[in-house]
């Protein structure tokens, strides 16, 4: 099946049928099920069932498959998200600086936004003081970032 991978919202994708909705839900809550299993489930044959995953696939309804992981479980016990401002003259280098950030081993995921931050980063780190290393080294020190805001996460829920 397609690896994971960094993903970009793409444009509106055609309507989903019943069966595709259902095959997407099935995936969603567990990636790894046999084609057999999903098949059945879905009450189609095994070659109509992989023929309509390759066809998500195809569409950019399904854009990759992932393992979940615990940072906590790696070491990385203390997560935050933290907003990131851009100066308004270094608009010009803003995708530049998502690939950058996007790069770094501690980042989880990457939120470019519309509004009055640019980017949410979430990440994972150790602990306080390298949280503080990441922000310090990576972010205010950054030449396009004009403003950071940090929020420690107490909980993250992935559904």
């Amino acid at each position: 099946m397609v690896a994971s991978k960094n993903v970009r919202a793409q444009g509106p994708v055609d309507p989903l049928d019943e069966v595709d909705a259902r095959i997407v839900e099935l995936l969603r809550e567990n990636a790894r099920m046999p084609n057999s299993r999903l098949a059945e489930l879905v009450g189609i044959a095994q070659s109509t069932c992989i023929t309509r995953v390759r066809a998500l696939e195809q569409r950019g309804v399904i854009t990759g498959y992932s393992a979940h992981t615990s940072p906590a479980a790696l070491g990385l016990s203390l997560q935050a998200l933290i907003s990131v401002s851009i100066k308004s003259g270094a608009r010009h280098s803003i995708a530049l600086f998502g690939d950058e950030i996007r790069g770094l081993t501690e980042v989880v995921q990457l939120f470019f936004l519309g509004g009055s931050e640019d980017f949410v980063i979430h990440v994972a780190t150790r602990d306080s003081d390298h949280l503080r290393e990441f922000v310090v080294s990576n972010l205010s020190a950054h030449p396009s970032v004009a403003a950071t805001r940090t929020s420690i996460v107490f909980e993250h829920v992935v559904n």
